[in-house]
């Protein structure tokens, strides 16, 4: 496999000296070490992919010296705007050298490597993606000698003036320990959160879940109680429209209330979104924030600077709350479901999750047929 540190002496031997990117589990190792051995000023984390072409860009306008952005593939959407009307040769003609975690990839024989349900679609297409935007790639896996690839993608990236990538099989890069960080115990877990508000809301509430460990706490409570999935729309892609789509569902419905369960990482990724969700009078948006891409690797967020509920009051919600408790939750989403204006209530928890947590096992088919099934009898 190859050794992060290697990695990034790679980096540091071919002349780079920014690096940003949104984490990814299968580049969690590198990312892990990027995070641990940079500091801020060679290293930020993005709030998402297409904002991290952006700093690449300015980076390289002032330093003449392309930067290095990493990615899952999924990620590919949120990067090909600025990728290909700005980046590309017959444009400014931006060097930079994209890290693409290959979740889904599709083997020669044409199996897919197993992954989970959303990255069906981007694993097959990922390749024929980075061909149609003419960005040239190279294939790395856990035998790539990566000192002389990295040379040679940055090197390129500078002759062809334009982006370049590098796509990571899955298991290419080996383990990185960082030191133990201090999750602050005493605050409650964010599945304790999500129970809490389960054990507050009423039953003909549905809910709409953010991507990652939101969604498989909320499959798994409510598979422990009992109670069904069919009230629940679990968004496992599309990481940051969790809001949009519960606003979208507030504004079909609005004589019912919907609850969006957002997470501080999805929400920095479209915060914009606040402005829209702000005005569907019907909508309970909750973001459980640990300040932690925790579904990924752990790596921070802006969550424990930002203030999201200011920026909450100031685009425009109804009421606005923090919670740090299972009382406190209880006590601010009754008084969010009595309200006639949208309501914004901010969680604050630790990072981590149970080391026994499972994935839903229900297909995203099965779970729309039986979410649009509630949702029609609510009408």
């Amino acid at each position: 496999m190859i050794d992060p540190v290697s990695f990034l002496a790679a980096l540091d031997g071919a002349g780079v000296r920014f690096v940003t990117g949104v984490p990814d589990s299968l580049l969690a190792p590198v990312c892990t070490a990027i995070a641990a051995r940079y500091p801020s000023s060679r290293h930020v984390i993005a709030a998402n992919e297409g904002a991290a072409i952006g700093l690449a860009i300015g980076h390289s306008l002032a330093s003449g010296n392309p930067a290095l952005v990493y990615l899952q593939n999924s990620g590919l959407g949120n990067a090909v705007n600025p990728l290909s009307s700005l980046a590309d040769p017959q444009v400014y003609g931006i060097p930079i050298v994209l890290l693409i975690g290959w979740r889904g990839e599709t083997l020669a024989d044409g199996t897919q490597i197993h992954d989970e349900p959303q990255h069906r679609k981007q694993g097959q297409i990922t390749p024929a993606l980075l061909e149609i935007l003419s960005i040239p790639y190279r294939v790395i896996d856990e035998g790539t000698d990566i000192k002389p690839v990295v040379e040679e993608v940055f090197a390129e990236a500078k002759t062809r003036s334009g982006p370049v990538a590098l796509l990571a099989r899955k298991n290419a890069f080996g383990r990185f320990s960082a030191a133990e960080v201090d999750l602050d115990d005493h605050r409650m877990s964010r599945e304790e959160a999500i129970r809490a508000i389960l054990n507050a809301i009423d039953d003909d509430v549905p809910i709409v879940s953010t991507t990652g460990m939101a969604s498989r706490e909320l499959f798994e409570l409510r598979t422990a109680d009992g109670s069904g999935h069919h009230r629940d729309f679990l968004t496992v892609g599309g990481m940051g429209h969790a809001s949009q789509i519960a606003a979208g569902i507030a504004l079909a419905q609005p004589g019912r209330k919907v609850l969006c369960l957002d997470g501080d990482g999805a929400l920095l990724m479209h915060m914009g979104s606040l402005a829209i969700s702000a005005g569907c009078d019907n909508l309970m948006h909750v973001v459980i924030n640990n300040a932690a891409h925790d579904s990924v690797g752990g790596q921070p967020t802006k969550g424990d600077v930002v203030d999201f509920t200011e920026i909450a009051k100031a685009c425009g919600y109804g009421t606005v709350a923090v919670a740090g408790d299972a009382a406190q939750i209880e006590t601010n989403l009754r008084a969010m479901l009595d309200s006639r204006r949208s309501s914004f209530l901010e969680i604050r928890c630790r990072r981590g999750a149970r080391p026994d947590l499972g994935r839903p096992d229900r297909s995203p088919a099965v779970n729309k047929a039986e979410f649009m099934s509630f949702l029609e009898s609510l009408r």
